[in-house]
């Protein structure tokens, strides 16, 4: 669930985005109540700015693979794709809490919004925070209960719903295992990359790629394909994720739109951390992993290790090899044109958080 940098075309047409955004518009004006309460405004309010990617993966799907007779409609694919993205944003909300952030997309986020609120009202910085993390739970909890709800009230077959809502009630348990793993893994640098690219792949590429993918191919009527795509779901994660842990340290943040220092003070066990472990660099690496207080002198230092013992073009190796995976299975699925749209070379790096 990171705020990341991955490639997209940017020459989609705006009638794909703004079908996209009126179903997600839709969905959220149909959340609003008249009974007083106000979180769910929150959820509103702070659900804009993002790309879309896990609705258009979805969407991309279902119309390269459903034919004249497939089983739902696009309309049907199209309110499915709208949940997705509420149950992004749901996990988005909780992710910054669990963070302690405030921002999100350039502006605050609810747990930020809240905690003004409180500040304004009288509240030392303390009891803001606090109050802001509540806010940003409970609403992250709104949010999540309403994207079940959209999938549930979907309008496809019965038997087609109950494997959509078991699609996305699986994904609700790794991703929230894989999150978990992930803020184990900061609490001391980690030494396993299999463990940590396990969780990688449980807290990003499980609701982001394998969902969006799985629902389109059963809605699609394509449920032959289901094992393939996870495995293309598994490869796009996975190299989505290490991107985003090489922006997190080497990236530019004027252009990623995320920190490169966190990650480092964080100590943030990472593939990347997990491959300069055994190293001749890992030594001089812990004094600086997992250190709030480390400047831009040292962390500066972590990169140039991070690069000098091979950790760097490792994970570099791997994201490629991972991408090239991606495009094998996507021109055997026939889903040459979408897999190219989120790894397609030459395009310019943008947020798709």
């Amino acid at each position: 669930m990171e705020h990341s940098s991955w490639t997209t075309d940017d020459t989609v047409a705006d009638s794909w985005a703004e079908t996209v955004e009126g179903a997600v518009d839709r969905l959220l004006v149909a959340g609003d109540r008249r009974d007083g309460t106000r979180l769910w405004e929150a959820v509103r309010d702070t659900s804009g700015g993002g790309k879309r990617v896990r609705p258009r993966i979805l969407l991309d799907t279902y119309d390269a693979l459903a034919g004249a007779g497939a089983p739902e409609p696009r309309e049907v694919a199209l309110a499915v794709a709208a949940a997705v993205e509420l149950l992004h944003h749901a996990f988005l909300v909780h992710d910054d809490v669990i963070d302690g952030d405030d921002v999100r997309r350039g502006r605050p986020n609810v747990a930020g919004a809240y905690a003004e609120r409180a500040r304004r009202s009288g509240a030392d910085d303390r009891q803001a925070a606090g109050y802001g993390a509540a806010a940003g739970i409970l609403a992250g909890d709104l949010a999540l209960a309403g994207a079940v709800r959209a999938v549930a009230l979907c309008g496809a077959a019965p038997a087609t719903t109950a494997r959509l809502l078991d699609a996305v009630d699986e994904a609700l348990h790794l991703t929230a295992d894989g999150e978990l793993a992930d803020v184990r893994l900061s609490l001391a640098p980690s030494a396993d990359l299999d463990e940590a690219l396990r969780t990688a792949e449980r807290k990003t590429a499980v609701y982001s790629f394998q969902l969006p993918l799985r629902a389109a191919v059963l809605l699609a009527g394509r449920d032959d394909l289901e094992p393939d795509v996870l495995r293309l779901g598994r490869a796009l994660g996975l190299a989505f994720q290490l991107r985003d842990d090489l922006d997190g340290v080497f990236g530019d943040p004027t252009v990623t739109g995320k920190s490169n220092a966190s990650d480092l003070r964080e100590g943030k066990g990472t593939p990347l951390v997990a491959l300069a472990h055994g190293t001749w660099a890992w030594d001089e690496l812990t004094t600086v992993l997992g250190n709030p207080a480390a400047g831009e002198p040292e962390l500066q230092r972590a990169r140039d290790l991070l690069a000098a013992c091979g950790a760097r073009a490792a994970v570099e190796t791997l994201v490629a090899e991972l991408e090239a995976e991606a495009r094998a299975l996507g021109a055997e699925l026939g889903l040459t044109a979408p897999v190219a749209r989120l790894v397609g070379a030459g395009t310019r790096a943008v947020s798709v958080a």
